[in-house]
């Protein structure tokens, strides 16, 4: 599996572009906006993007969805939970970041759902408490973490249907259980590992 952060849209959220080299299979994580480079990038490496996969449902990280979605034919995964805000522009705030945008997932999963990716498994945990349908989205030692857990820091609770005590419990209970030596690839900021945030963390 080959990763590669792309910054996008306007708060420059990391949007990752995953993909198994040996299929050429491969998808994105939460597309903020569109940038130039992941076209090239796509068409350089020679990825067959088959999904969008969201980490949840905030403006900053959907607004290039519907664009990349259409460009490449690729379906759109979200969580189950996640589905009401997606839909409503006032709930997801993207009219805040310039252009209101609404989001019908093709795919809707739960926690423990799987998803095969060429030779890649994915798994989805739920970790609700930055917003209701939160979740991070598992490799093997790699975990795309979205805004739910970040180096040193954690996902931001204030907005509608936040809350810290859930997000601290998602964490505990859901991201710190897996093996020290994950990578973690958050939505902002740098990656980090889940032993480093054990030790390190002063939120959990």
């Amino acid at each position: 599996m080959k990763i590669i952060n792309i910054p996008s849209g306007p708060l420059m959220v990391n949007s990752y572009i995953a993909w198994d080299e040996k299929s050429g299979d491969g998808f994105i994580v939460d597309p903020g906006g569109f940038n130039p480079r992941m076209e090239e990038t796509i068409n350089k490496e020679k990825i067959n993007l088959k999904y969008v996969i969201l980490t949840h449902g905030h403006g900053d990280h959907i607004g290039g969805v519907n664009i990349i979605s259409e460009k490449y034919d690729a379906k759109i995964v979200a969580a189950e939970a996640e589905a009401p805000m997606l839909k409503d522009p006032r709930a997801n705030m993207s009219a805040d970041f310039g252009t209101p945008v609404s989001i019908v997932a093709d795919i809707s999963v739960k926690d423990g759902d799987t998803l095969d990716v060429g030779d890649m498994r994915l798994e989805f945990i739920m970790t609700p408490g930055h917003s209701p349908g939160g979740m991070c989205i598992r490799i093997g030692t790699v975990l795309f973490s979205g805004d739910t857990l970040f180096q040193a820091s954690v996902g931001r609770t204030d907005f509608a249907g936040g809350s810290m005590p859930l997000l601290i419990k998602s964490i505990k209970e859901k991201l710190f259980v897996l093996p020290d030596d994950t990578r973690v690839f958050p939505g902002h900021m740098g990656a980090t590992t889940i032993g480093f945030e054990k030790e390190n963390n002063p939120f959990v």
